[in-house]
């Protein structure tokens, strides 16, 4: 699929990594939330400082070990890092509609991932790189995005990875050749318990 060298010669905007000691913040903070949310509390004000008041897109993932337990998160940048993870741990435990909400039993055995991602960018399916880049495709209203890992952990190629992505979005597999999806990749700082 060819598309405007506007669009294909865009590029990523690279995110600073967190240093080692805001993301352990953010993890405990995010830990801290999800204890409280699933004991149906209120949880503590986010962390505040440097990195952690920059605004920023994120998504959050909690597993149980190998399963998927919740995952949500924003594309944009518009709310502070600290808070912003705050509110999606607390999505991630109760607002997943495939999931019901987290419980307190479950709680010890679930592992909370941070992925920070970069803005995205529109591009030619041809420079998507698996393991570095997630995938956003579009068509009007339908969606569907995928982490970087997702292809990782799903062994995927990028064609396979297009089409996962497709499928989510509530769209035909082969969808992403159709000139009215767009595909957009972002980068992602990814990192947990």
């Amino acid at each position: 699929m060819a598309i405007p060298s506007s669009k294909a010669n865009r590029t990523i905007k690279v995110i600073e990594p967190l240093l080692p000691s805001v993301r352990k913040r953010l993890l405990a903070h995010a830990r801290e939330t999800l204890i409280a949310v699933a004991e149906g509390r209120e949880p503590g004000k986010p962390p505040r400082g440097g990195a952690l008041d920059e605004p920023a897109a994120v998504f959050v993932t909690l597993r149980c070990g190998e399963v998927l337990r919740g995952c949500l998160g924003q594309t944009h940048a518009n709310r502070a890092l600290g808070e912003v993870v705050r509110q999606l741990t607390r999505d991630a435990a109760t607002q997943d509609p495939r999931f019901p909400p987290v419980s307190p039993e479950e709680v010890p055995d679930l592992q909370v991932e941070i992925s920070r991602l970069s803005t995205p960018v529109e591009v030619d399916p041809d420079s998507i790189v698996i393991g570095r880049h997630g995938i956003i495709v579009r068509r009007g209203h339908q969606v569907g995005l995928l982490l970087p890992q997702v292809a990782i952990e799903f062994g995927c190629d990028a064609t396979e990875f297009l089409s996962m992505a497709c499928r989510k979005a509530g769209l035909p597999s082969a969808a992403w050749r159709d000139p009215n999806v767009s595909i957009n990749v972002f980068e992602a700082e990814v990192f947990g318990e």
